[in-house]
């Protein structure tokens, strides 16, 4: 091993969640471990200045601890701006669990994670996730009260992830309505990457509209189940970013839009469900708006799954669930109009809004 990695592995000790480049002066980290169940999981808590941190668990393979640590910063901070610029009185929170949740999760863990989750006493409130099922929050629901996303017959909103999709399309929509004059996606050309549950609900959207899916994911039995289905088009290529078409749906893992695929994208619109799209918010902002890609901010058009989950708090139903979804539309819209007249980028101006929002609650709690 060279004196550089040396030197730099040494650092990364050094400085384990402070030094890391995700951290955003959040407000509490909390590390969860229990031998017994083999738990090992992270609670990030970014900022409570509008409320509670409401924000989902994740349960994922994490190639190493500090990749965990990273995302619970990454997707906890998100959910900060995913709060503030849809109006809601919440904070913003995450949680991630080290582990396959097809062959490690077992309801002991579920229970010992609901403790830890209870244990902040409400500064923290839990949601379904990745790896996570409307049944495990039921489960966690037996220890803690600080959960959502639970299930209809147990008095709860259901799953999220519905919802999730059907905010995604109205942020779609009113993305074509900015870049070709007219939100009706029939006969658009639209790749969706990631076929999850919230992938499937949107290919249903963009079916009913007569829209031309191409779909792509890891899973194969996956994307044949949701082929035959909805009679869309599986992606047999090498590399879809190369691909002409009109819409990217990105609704895997994050990152996806970088250095390499931004070179390389025809689409003319990116609006899709996943979480911290651009690997770098500043310089892949501006890569797509110098190459005339309308980027319709992830944090603000996939908020319906937190809409969804935060009727359970403010006791509100259905049709006012899909009345703040649909406002994803309006508010997108908005932030085109933003960027252009500033000249930001659609994210920098998504982030303005969502900023000024808990600046502004901040100074009333003076």
């Amino acid at each position: 091993m060279t004196t550089d990695v040396v030197q730099a592995n040494e650092l990364h000790k050094i400085d384990p969640v402070f030094g890391q480049l995700s951290f955003d002066n959040h407000e509490q980290i909390v590390f969860c471990n229990d031998k017994d169940t083999g738990l090992k999981a992270i609670i990030g808590i970014h900022n409570t200045v509008l409320g509670p941190a409401l924000g989902g668990t994740r349960m994922w393979n994490y190639n190493s601890e500090w990749d965990a640590v990273n995302d619970v910063l990454r997707l906890s901070r998100g959910m900060t701006f995913k709060s503030a610029i849809t109006g809601l009185n919440l904070g913003g929170g995450k949680a991630v669990i080290m582990g396959d949740s097809k062959t490690q999760k077992t309801p002991e863990l579920m229970l010992k994670f609901g403790e830890f989750v209870h244990s902040l006493g409400g500064r923290y409130i839990t949601a379904e996730d990745v790896g996570m099922a409307t049944s495990d929050m039921d489960l966690v629901r037996t220890v803690t009260p600080y959960v959502t996303g639970i299930s209809e017959e147990k008095g709860g909103a259901g799953n999220p992830s519905p919802i999730t999709a059907y905010g995604v399309f109205m942020g779609m929509k009113a993305a074509a309505k900015y870049k070709f004059g007219s939100d009706l996606l029939e006969d658009k050309v639209v790749y969706v990457e990631g076929i999850g549950n919230v992938g499937e609900s949107l290919v249903e959207h963009l079916t009913n509209e007569g829209a031309k899916v191409v779909i792509a994911d890891i899973n194969q039995s996956r994307l044949e189940e949701v082929r035959d289905r909805y009679s869309v088009e599986i992606y047999r290529g090498k590399d879809l970013h190369e691909e002409q078409m009109d819409i990217y749906a990105p609704c895997a893992l994050g990152a996806t839009i970088n250095d390499t695929s931004i070179n390389k994208l025809k689409a003319k619109i990116i609006a899709g469900a996943a979480n911290n799209q651009l690997e770098n918010e500043i310089s892949h902002g501006k890569m797509l708006q110098a190459k005339g890609i309308a980027y319709a901010p992830d944090f603000l058009i996939n908020a319906g799954g937190i809409i969804n989950v935060y009727a359970e708090l403010e006791n509100y139903g259905k049709q006012e669930i899909i009345r703040k979804t649909e406002n994803i539309y309006n508010t997108t819209l908005e932030i085109f109009s933003k960027a252009d007249s500033l000249g930001l980028t659609t994210h920098q101006a998504a982030m303005a809004i969502a900023r000024s929002r808990i600046k502004a609650r901040k100074a009333e709690n003076k």
